[in-house]
């Protein structure tokens, strides 16, 4: 249990991390969807252009996340060694990508529909130049178990980032009516969807300044032989990353080019993409709960393997417990949570409950993930994340220009569930883990009959909904508790609290 207890408390650090950070850019969406009208297509060009950055930011780390936790744990090999041909290599290619892109600047506008602003592809193309070089220093401290130290450094993104949007998009256009001299030298109120570039770039910048100790206090040795061997193991791995992140992504990609009218497209993306943002918090309990799971991973497989594998079957019940809570969460108090998003983009809600199912199933998938990674058989992840990803494509291509975006939220749905079914089979060919299905199959069953029970019936007054919806909260909770037989944990956990 106490690996358990270990990944638990790095889930928590990590979680607080990542839930607070997402809460507080939550807080760009109203700013975003109320600033930017629906019908400028302003918040759809955001959409478009950060789904590109996300799938670069797969491509130019080329798996090596992944390959340091490898490395930096395997017998014989030098941690910072391990480190520092990482950090050569994945800064040389991001260089590298950067002059290109540079260089390609004015077809690359051209295809995208970005004519009129290059410098908006230019500033992302240098933030996920720097983006993908910081996965490797915010690796290490990972699986330094450095969470505190991590925390720092990411919250010298966060915290500018919403200052200065605030400042761009709210204090500036007031700043611009009632003293326009003090601002106008540097700001244009038709800049836009602009400014939220601006500010990514400066914070990227600031946040670079703080891993500069990361990059320090060791000797900068590339050992040619050992990159060449984490490259054959990583590769798969970026195929993996690629239809992973295309899943997530692709249907943000080809909005544009899947209707006649672009600008409809664009405002349509960003109907689509705002709503999506509110099933959002099962991607932070994902992203929190890779974040500790990935080393304690690579480290529960040095001990006992009946214990490490017990360990893994729990780690994947509790994680599927704490997403079907949060799925509830969101849908139950979803008529108070749609406010973080302007009225005119309500009509995307549709898309909340499949988004966020998705989303459950993109945990559990990382989850079943580990086996091939700690068989060296990467390849496998790439198989099932190309698949899931060639559906995915290809149910955007033939149902988006019919269904509209209701159609893409199936289609990722739909991939993930491929995905997560054929991990799964082959999974428990090459490395058998005993999972408790049937007590997560009455979990499932569970959730479904509270969410059918609690969408099925409202009350003229949304108060006594959202009380009767709590009530079904609580049974969950209760059933929990019940099942898990969590009451003396948590009896002792209050009186430690008291004390």
């Amino acid at each position: 249990m106490a690996g358990l207890k270990s990944l638990l408390k790095d889930s928590i650090v990590y979680g607080t991390t990542s839930i607070v950070g997402r809460f507080l850019n939550y807080l760009l969406v109203p700013l975003y969807t109320f600033k930017l009208q629906v019908d400028t297509g302003g918040y759809g060009v955001i959409t478009n252009m950060y789904a590109f950055t996300a799938l670069l930011l797969v491509i130019l780390t080329y798996g090596m996340e992944t390959g340091y936790f490898r490395y930096a744990t395997k017998p014989g090999k030098d941690p910072n060694v391990v480190y520092s041909t990482i950090l050569i290599s994945v800064g040389a290619s991001s260089l590298l990508f950067v002059a290109l892109c540079a260089l390609a600047l004015n077809p690359i506008n051209e295809f995208l529909g970005y004519t009129q602003h290059p410098e908006f592809i230019l500033m992302m193309v240098i933030v996920v130049a720097m983006d993908s070089f910081q996965c490797i220093p915010f690796a290490r401290l990972r699986q330094q178990n450095r969470a505190l130290r991590f925390v720092y450094a990411k919250s010298l993104f966060i915290v500018p980032n919403i200052l200065l949007n605030l400042f761009l998009f709210v204090a500036c256009p007031w700043l611009m009516k009632h003293a326009p001299a003090t601002i106008d030298w540097f700001y244009n109120p038709d800049y836009g969807a602009g400014y939220a570039f601006v500010a990514n770039l400066i914070c990227t910048s600031i946040q670079m300044i703080a891993l500069l100790p990361e990059l320090r206090g060791f000797k900068y040795r590339f050992d040619r032989t050992l990159w060449r061997e984490m490259l054959s193991y990583s590769s798969p791995m970026l195929w993996l990353g690629i239809a992973g992140i295309l899943n997530q992504t692709v249907d943000k990609l080809l909005f544009p080019f899947l209707f006649a009218d672009k600008k409809e497209a664009v405002v349509q993306l960003g109907i689509y993409g705002a709503a999506s943002k509110i099933a959002m918090l099962l991607a932070m309990l994902t992203q929190a709960f890779r974040y500790a799971y990935e080393p304690f991973v690579f480290n529960a497989s040095k001990e006992d393997s009946k214990n490490s594998h017990r360990m893994y079957s729990q780690a994947m019940k509790y994680f599927i417990i704490f997403g079907i809570l949060a799925f509830l969460v969101v849908m139950f108090y979803l008529d108070v949570i749609k406010y973080i998003i302007a009225p005119s983009y309500w009509e995307g809600l549709s898309v909340v409950p499949i988004v966020m199912g998705g989303a459950l199933l993109m945990g559990v998938y990382f989850n079943l993930s580990f086996w091939y990674k700690l068989s060296d058989e990467t390849r496998w992840g790439a198989y099932f994340s190309v698949t899931g990803c060639v559906v995915v494509i290809a149910l955007n291509i033939l149902l988006v220009p019919t269904y509209g975006y209701i159609a893409s939220a199936w289609a990722g749905f739909v991939g993930y569930a491929i995905c997560t079914i054929l991990s799964y089979v082959v999974g428990q060919k090459k490395y058998p883990i005993d999972y408790d299905m049937p007590t997560l199959l009455r979990y499932v069953l569970l959730a479904t009959a509270l969410y059918v029970a609690g969408e099925n019936l409202e009350f003229k007054y949304l108060w006594v909904t959202l009380f009767y919806r709590t009530g079904l909260l609580v049974l969950f909770i209760w059933y929990v508790i019940r099942r898990e037989e969590l009451g003396p944990q948590l009896k002792a956990a209050l009186h430690l609290s008291h004390k």
